[in-house]
């Protein structure tokens, strides 16, 4: 997969040096957050998806619209996991800068297990800033880009993006105990979001409620589903933004623990700087106080 900053003017490359802050505009709340902190008291980004919204069916309104028309900077996950940006972007009016997280050199990719490659996605998971280790890849590159366009801050997107590499090494590192209890302990979630959160902290992923993120379970895989489950226990976690009633046949399975809600895409945290650190670890604290209850 390629590194893509696409700039549609050869002549941007060459622009001299000064203290325009680029418009930014984001795809995810997390994203966001990586951006936001990278960008510091320079400014702030654009999230296009409100919270609450589904990452993979959303319709931008007219405003969001005119905010990625006039982007000078688009900082998205790719078109695997947002494909209505992608669309969007095909109109843009202001000729900028397009950074694609999941083509950043360095970031670690992971498939989903064989018997979901049919997943919407296709086999790759687009979920991939539940790696710490991939966004802080990802820090580099987007301080990478906002320099490029903004010499004359360059050194401040560059101190930010550092500390806040630092930050993500603490997280990491508290996640790793945070979650140590719960290595092996048989999980069950909601939707296939979590490849990367299960690979980094050893955790045991036996299955999810829906194949796909808009697909409903069928009997079949929820027989199939049970059957994994065996005698417990296990964890069983709802998701936000999906309906809780679809858990319901399986949380009747004796040995099943319902846990808290997960929100992987962060659309229940308020928009801003400290929304990746916030949306990790309330993930990992749910995960542990169901596999400790």
């Amino acid at each position: 997969m390629r590194y893509i900053i696409s700039i549609a003017l050869a002549s941007l490359l060459s622009l001299p040096a000064r203290a325009d802050v680029p418009r930014v505009v984001t795809d995810l709340p997390p994203v966001g957050s990586l951006v936001a902190q990278v960008m510091g008291d320079l400014g702030a980004p654009v999230v296009l998806l409100d919270n609450g919204a589904d990452a993979h069916a959303f319709h931008l309104r007219p405003s969001q619209a005119a905010d990625v028309a006039e982007a000078q900077a688009i900082i998205w996950i790719g078109p695997q996991m947002t494909p209505w940006l992608d669309r969007a972007m095909a109109g843009r009016s202001t000729k900028g800068m397009d950074l694609q997280l999941l083509a950043v050199p360095g970031t670690v990719l992971l498939n989903f297990a064989d018997d979901h490659a049919d997943h919407d996605h296709g086999r790759t998971d687009p979920h991939a800033w539940l790696d710490p280790a991939n966004a802080a890849v990802w820090l580099a590159a987007i301080s990478g880009v906002l320099s490029e366009f903004d010499p004359a801050n360059a050194a401040t997107y560059a101190a930010n993006a550092a500390t806040a590499q630092i930050d993500l090494q603490r997280l990491d590192s508290d996640l790793q105990a945070l979650l140590a209890p719960a290595k092996d302990r048989p999980l069950v979630v909601f939707h296939n979001a979590y490849t990367y959160f299960a690979s980094r902290y050893g955790l045991n992923v036996v299955g999810a409620i829906s194949d796909g993120d808009a697909a409903s379970p069928g009997a079949a895989h929820l027989r199939d589903l049970q059957s994994r489950i065996g005698e417990g226990p296990v964890c069983l976690f709802p998701e936000a933004n999906h309906d809780p009633k679809l858990l319901a046949t399986l949380a009747e399975t004796p040995g099943v623990k319902i846990g808290a809600e997960l929100d992987p895409e962060g659309s229940a945290q308020p928009i801003g700087p400290t929304l990746y650190e916030d949306m990790m670890r309330a993930m990992a604290q749910a995960i542990a106080d169901c596999v400790l209850r």
